[in-house]
C-alpha cells in the first residue's frame, strides 16, 4: 500500500485518516470534516445535505445488497456459536461467587472505558468498594467518593449499566428505546463534566456529532432511524443471531444517536443482546478487550460499510472478536475455578483465621484489615496476623495506596483477571 501515499496529498489523506480514527475512539468532537463528497455505488447510505454540510443517512436494515459470505466465515461463525455455548455451560456448571462474575463484568467495563481513552486503575476500583464495605455502606460515602477518580466512575456506572439492563430482561421487560434511554443516563450519571460531551442525558441528541471526518445523521433524522433500528430487532432479523448483533451494532454506531456515550452504550448494548438471544447464561463475555486491542480495525471496517458497502469485513471482524474472547472467557473462568479449588483443597475445612480468609477471598479479593475485621468480627491484631501469614505464603500483596491505611488484594486472583488474552 506504500505507493497509495507517495504523494502530498496521499499522505495528508492518510494523516487526516488517523486523526479521524483517533477522534473517534476518544469519542470527542472531532475537529477534521473531510467527510467524502460522494459515496460507491454500493454504499448502504446517502449524504443529505445540512446547511453547508452533509450527513450519512444510513439505509435501513438488512442490507439490500446479497452478502457474500463464504466458508471461512461460517467456520467463524460455528466456532463463536461453539465458544458460547462452552461459556453458558461453564457459567451454569460452576458455583462461582457473584464476585468472579462481577470481575469479568468489571474487566469488560475496563477495556470498553479505555477505548473511550480512559486511563483506569483496576486497583482504584476495587479499593473504592472495599473502603465502603470498611465503613459499613452499601454506598461511597461523600468523603469516600470524592477520592475515586473520574474514569472510575466511568466504568463503575457501566457495571451499573449492564445489571440493570440484565435485570430488566429478567423481568420480562424489552430491550427497547425506552430502556436505552436509561441506560444512557446511567452510563453518564455523575461523570465529570470534562469527560461529558453533552448536555443531553437520557434522551437523543439535540446538536450534531462529529466524528473526524464522519458526520452522522442530524438529530431530527435520529428518532426515525433507531425506530426503525429496533423495528428490525423485535421481528427477530433476517440472519443468524450473531450476524444480526453485529448488524445492529454497526447500524447504532452509525446513528450515533447521542450526543455523548455511544460507544460504551454500543458496545454494552452487544451483552444485552446476547443474553436476550440466549447466547450467554451471564454477562461474562468481554468483547471489549478485542476491540481495544484492534481499534483501527475496529474503525476502519465500519468505515468500509459506511462508505463502500463492505458488510463481509465487517461481519467477519465482528464474529471472530466473539469466538476469540467467549474462548478466552471460558479459559479465564476455568482458570479461576481451578484456582479456587486448589484453595479449598488446600485451606478449607480449618477454623484458623487464615485459611477461612483464604477460602473467603473469591468473594473478598481485596481487604484490608478493617475488611477481616468485619468478616469475621475478630480483634485487629487477629486480622493483621491472619493477613502477614497469607502474605508470607504468596497469597496476599500489599498494594501500595499513598496516605491510606495499607490494602491487600489476591495476588493469584488478580494475576488470572489482568493477564492479557491466553488464546490469540
Amino acid at each position: 500500500m506504500e505507493h497509495r501515499y507517495a504523494s502530498k496529498r496521499g499522505c495528508m489523506d492518510f494523516l487526516m485518516h488517523m486523526v479521524a480514527i483517533d477522534s473517534w475512539l476518544s469519542g470527542s468532537r472531532g475537529q477534521v470534516y473531510m467527510q467524502p463528497a460522494k459515496l460507491d455505488a454500493d454504499a448502504p447510505g446517502n449524504l443529505i445535505s445540512y446547511g453547508r454540510e452533509s450527513y450519512y443517512k444510513p439505509d435501513p436494515l438488512p442490507p439490500s445488497q446479497d452478502l457474500a459470505l463464504d466458508d471461512d466465515f461460517y467456520e467463524t461463525l460455528a466456532d463463536a456459536t461453539f465458544w458460547l455455548g462452552k461459556l453458558s455451560g461453564v457459567s451454569l456448571e460452576l458455583d462461582f461467587p457473584p464476585v468472579l462474575y462481577t470481575s469479568l463484568l468489571r474487566k469488560e467495563a475496563m477495556e470498553s472505558a479505555e477505548i473511550e481513552g480512559a486511563d483506569v486503575d483496576y486497583d482504584a476500583l476495587y479499593s473504592l468498594e472495599t473502603r465502603t464495605f470498611d465503613e459499613g455502606r452499601d454506598e461511597p460515602s461523600e468523603t469516600t467518593a470524592a477520592a475515586e477518580t473520574k474514569d472510575t466512575r466511568e466504568v463503575l456506572n457501566y457495571e451499573t449499566a449492564v445489571k440493570e439492563g440484565i435485570d430488566a430482561l429478567d423481568a420480562g421487560e424489552e430491550l427497547n428505546v425506552e430502556l436505552l434511554h436509561d441506560l444512557h443516563e446511567t452510563l453518564l450519571t455523575g461523570v465529570p463534566d470534562d469527560r461529558v460531551d453533552t448536555d443531553t442525558i437520557g434522551d437523543y441528541k439535540t446538536n450534531p456529532n462529529y466524528l473526524g471526518d464522519f458526520l452522522p445523521p442530524a438529530p431530527g433524522a435520529v428518532e426515525d432511524l433507531m425506530d426503525g433500528l429496533f423495528t428490525y430487532y423485535r421481528t427477530g432479523g433476517s440472519y443468524h443471531p450473531l450476524v444480526d448483533i453485529a448488524l445492529f451494532h454497526y447500524q447504532f454506531e452509525t446513528i450515533h444517536p447521542y450526543g455523548d456515550g455511544n460507544g460504551r452504550l454500543g458496545r454494552l448494548l452487544i451483552t444485552l443482546q446476547l443474553y436476550d438471544a440466549d447466547l450467554l447464561e451471564r454477562p461474562n463475555l468481554y468483547l471489549s478487550e478485542y476491540l481495544n486491542r484492534n481499534k483501527t480495525t475496529y474503525v476502519e471496517r465500519m468505515e468500509g460499510v459506511r462508505f463502500h458497502g463492505e458488510w463481509e469485513a465487517w461481519l467477519s471482524f465482528f464474529i471472530e472478536g466473539i469466538a476469540r474472547q467467549a474462548h478466552e472467557s471460558v479459559e479465564r473462568t476455568r482458570a479461576l475455578a481451578d484456582l479456587r479449588r486448589e484453595y479449598e483443597h488446600e485451606y478449607g475445612g480449618k477454623a484458623y483465621t487464615k485459611n477461612q480468609l483464604a477460602v473467603t477471598l473469591f468473594e473478598q479479593p481485596y481487604i484490608t484489615s478493617k475488611t477481616v475485621q468485619r468478616l469475621f468480627d475478630i480483634e485487629q491484631s487477629t486480622a493483621s496476623r491472619a493477613i502477614n501469614e497469607l502474605v508470607n505464603e504468596g497469597i496476599l500483596e500489599e498494594v501500595p495506596r499513598h496516605g491510606r491505611n495499607k490494602e491487600y488484594r489476591a495476588r493469584e486472583i488478580f494475576e488470572i483477571l489482568e493477564q492479557p488474552p491466553q488464546t490469540y
